[in-house]
C-alpha cells in the first residue's frame, strides 16, 4: 500500500540513534583520561557521555576546567582521527533501511548530531548513507564554536531551507534529553528512541517514544488508504 509522511523533513540524532560508537567512544575516553590522570568510565557510565558534547562532559563527569575539558577534547579528538572516526562503529538495526526508505520516497532528511560534523560525514560515508541526506550537520571540532543541540537544530534547518526544503512541519529523532530540549527550543517535535544511550525519564517532552524500528517508521511513513 502506498505510504506518505506526516512530515516535511525529518533530522537525525547520530549516536545512540543512528550508529552505536559505544566501543571507540570507551576506548578514546580510557586513554584521554588515564592520560590527563583520571578516572575512566565503566562501559555502564558510558550513558553519561554518549550524547552530550564532550567539552561539557569532561566538566560535568570529571570536574575539569573549561581550559582542561579543552585540552582534553583536543587529545580525544586527535585519538578519533588516527581511528579513522569509523573503528568500532555499528549501525543499529533496521535504522539504515528506514532511511533509506525514507530517501527513495523523496522526504528530504539532514543530520542534527553533537558529533563534529567531520565525524559524522565520516560516518555517513562508511555506512553509505551520505546520499539518503540533503545536509549533513554536526558541531565544531571544538565544540564550543556550534555545540548546543538547540543550535545545531536550528543550522540542519538553515541549511534544509537553504537546500529549498519545506521545513514547516519538521521532526527530530533522538535517544536523549539534550534531543527532546534542542528540538522544544526550535519548536521541533522529538520522536525519542529507546535503542540508544538514555535513562527512561529522558524521554519526558517527546511527543512520542519508540522501542522498534517497526514502532518508528509506523510514525514516519503512514499507510495511505485512500491511494
Amino acid at each position: 500500500m502506498p505510504t506518505r509522511t506526516p512530515w516535511t523533513c525529518v533530522l537525525w540524532d547520530v549516536d545512540g540513534t543512528i550508529v552505536d560508537a559505544s566501543d571507540g567512544i570507551l576506548r578514546r575516553l580510557t586513554i584521554t583520561l588515564e592520560h590527563f590522570g583520571r578516572r575512566p568510565p565503566t562501559r555502564a557510565e558510558l550513558v553519561h557521555w554518549i550524547g552530550p558534547p564532550m567539552y561539557d562532559s569532561f566538566q560535568a563527569n570529571v570536574g575539569m576546567t573549561p581550559t582542561e575539558a579543552t585540552e582534553a577534547v583536543a587529545f580525544y579528538r586527535t585519538l578519533g582521527k588516527a581511528d579513522g572516526y569509523t573503528t568500532g562503529a555499528k549501525l543499529f538495526a533496521g535504522v539504515a533501511e528506514l532511511i533509506h526508505e525514507l530517501s527513495d520516497q523523496g522526504i528530504p532528511q539532514a543530520t542534527a548530531s553533537s558529533k563534529p560534523e567531520i565525524q559524522v560525514d565520516a560516518l555517513m560515508d562508511h555506512f553509505g548513507l551520505a546520499p539518503c541526506f540533503t545536509t549533513i550537520v554536526g558541531a565544531t571540532l571544538d565544540e564550543k564554536t556550534l555545540s548546543a543541540k538547540s543550535d545545531i537544530v536550528a543550522e540542519a534547518l538553515r541549511r534544509l531551507e537553504v537546500a529549498g526544503v519545506d521545513v514547516s512541519r519538521p521532526v527530530l529523532i533522538g535517544d536523549r534529553h539534550h534531543d527532546v530540549e534542542g528540538g522544544a527550543e526550535n519548536g521541533v517535535p522529538v520522536v525519542f528512541v529507546r535503542w540508544g544511550f538514555s535513562w527512561p525519564h529522558e524521554a519526558d517532552g517527546a511527543q512520542a517514544a519508540v522501542e522498534t524500528v517497526d514502532q518508528l517508521r509506523s510514525l514516519l511513513l503512514v499507510e495511505d488508504a485512500d491511494a
